[in-house]
């Protein structure tokens, strides 16, 4: 059962559909009351895309770098031992 709660959101559109065709934001309750632009939800909104996606691409490829030179060296270890 689904009650009678309404909430403004705003879709981004992903640039590069390769993964994601879209992002969806929530809107605060109190953000329209403090006087917030369109345009200014909409510039926040492609900010945190923009952030979190130059966040993880460095971390996620140095991970998977070390995570490759592990599994290398444990099967090197390995074929040496045995």
């Amino acid at each position: 059962m689904v009650k009678g709660i309404t909430k403004q959101v705003i879709v981004v559109h992903s640039p590069e559909p390769k993964l994601f065709e879209q992002a969806i934001f929530i809107l605060n309750e109190d953000a329209m009351h403090e006087g917030v632009t369109d345009e200014m939800l909409l510039r926040e909104a492609k900010k945190a895309v923009r952030q979190s996606r130059e966040k993880t691409w460095p971390v996620s490829r140095a991970l998977w770098g070390l995570l490759g030179a592990g599994v290398t060296g444990t099967l090197w270890l390995l074929s040496c031992l045995f």
